[in-house]
């Protein structure tokens, strides 16, 4: 009985320990989907900034080519972080998944562990009855 109850609580431990986890990990994800956020703002700006220039003589134009050249580059950076960030949010979301697995199992042992418990308790009180 004791033992039992001793694997019962290690067992609470652990549920908690995961849960908390879970929950840095969502926070985490949502951080991430707010920089995601962020980060594709900033690109719509920076590609609405841009376009909204107009050009003016050659040096203009020149400006206006590095410019361009400069924007694209910030738009591969800006997807590929975007990439980066959403494979990130993959891969929590993913361990999310598996945590709560984990956790339905633990639950699943935890319910035949009490259960096992309350037919083992049951017996001893049918064996001390019989000894009366």
């Amino acid at each position: 009985m004791s033992k039992c109850k001793k694997d019962l609580s290690e067992k609470e431990r652990e549920r908690l320990l995961i849960r908390r986890a879970s929950g840095a990990n969502a926070s985490q994800l949502a951080h991430m989907e707010k920089m995601l956020q962020e980060t594709k703002g900033l690109l719509e700006k920076k590609t609405e900034t841009d376009s909204e220039r107009k050009a003016c003589g050659d040096t203009m134009v020149s400006d206006l080519e590095q410019k361009v050249q400069r924007s694209k580059r910030d738009r591969r950076n800006s997807l590929h972080r975007t990439q980066l960030l959403e494979s990130q949010m993959k891969t929590v979301r993913g361990e999310l998944v598996g945590t709560l697995d984990h956790l339905e199992e633990l639950r699943n042992i935890l319910r035949r562990s009490q259960q096992k418990s309350e037919e083992r308790e049951a017996a001893m009180q049918k064996l001390a009855e019989g000894l009366r």
